[in-house]
């Protein structure tokens, strides 16, 4: 069974109110990768697209969601770090930050930060743990409306350090917006001792059979943007970048060994962790 048969469901539900269904969604397009529900016919036709052109395709979606999971666990176990904000998080899925903060960290809070209105609205229903996790629709673009806003200061004390999730979102961002910028603005916001974790699309230019699904993403999902790896290190400027820095997602401190993941499509996609000191 093909990955796209095996992650089509059946006929699509109602959508949550205000939710355009007629144009494709990154965040909806991502969930089906990952074999979610929550997403519409026009994100299955570009995803379709996508897998016709690299079967593999989803395996870029899942490692992503390894390199997160690996990021979390770490600062909420190792670091101690109990406040977590998600800022461009998508639709929850089966695997949310709030569940691997909180196996190694009960106290962990997380707010999970989307413009899409359809992410609010499954969002809520969804997370059910209530002081836990929230979601709360606002821009990466507009950071003082993120960290102003009071369901974010329920759970966050701004005081104290905080992960900053960026997963998936820089990469949206075009250069005439200044990335470098926009992420340079959220350090005003978060304490000393505050990390970053930052997951981008990756111009590894060593496979040209991936150039066509590479102009498929960035014409239909949002402008998606394969950067250099030096481009994506400036990212993190003023910040400093722990180890092992910016790497294929699969390599970021892997629970075996180095290559029991590898796939030649996880090096479209990197991670990095950077602290705030």
């Amino acid at each position: 069974m093909s990955n796209a048969a095996w992650m089509r469901g059946s006929a699509d539900p109602p959508p949550p109110k205000d939710v355009d269904t007629t144009t494709p969604s990154f965040a909806r397009v991502y969930d089906y990768f990952l074999g979610g529900k929550d997403n519409f016919e026009v994100d299955r036709a570009v995803g379709d697209k996508v897998l016709a052109l690299v079967p593999e395709a989803s395996v870029v979606a899942q490692g992503n969601r390894t390199a997160i999971e690996r990021a979390v666990r770490y600062l909420a176990g190792e670091v101690g770090i109990d406040q977590f904000v998600d800022i461009g998080s998508g639709l929850p899925t089966t695997s949310n930050v709030h569940q691997f903060a909180t196996a190694v960290n009960p106290r962990a809070h997380v707010v999970y930060v989307d413009n899409d209105p359809i992410v609010l609205a499954h969002g809520r229903a969804l997370l059910a743990e209530d002081g836990v996790a929230t979601v709360i629709q606002a821009d990466l673009l507009q950071p003082e409306k993120i960290f102003e806003s009071p369901e974010l200061r329920a759970l966050i004390d701004l005081s104290r350090p905080v992960a900053i999730i960026l997963a998936a979102i820089i990469h949206h961002v075009p250069d005439e917006q200044d990335p470098r910028a926009v992420v340079r603005r959220l350090h005003d916001f978060v304490a000393p001792g505050s990390h970053f974790v930052l997951t981008h699309l990756h111009d590894s230019g060593d496979d040209p059979s991936l150039n066509e699904a590479k102009r498929l993403i960035q014409r239909d999902l949002g402008g998606s943007i394969f950067r250099s790896p030096e481009q994506i290190r400036s990212f993190l400027d003023g910040l400093e970048i722990l180890e092992p820095g910016v790497v294929p997602v699969t390599a970021w401190r892997p629970n075996g060994p180095s290559g029991e993941l590898e796939h030649p499509l996880h090096t479209q996609m990197v991670a990095a962790l950077a602290r705030r000191n």
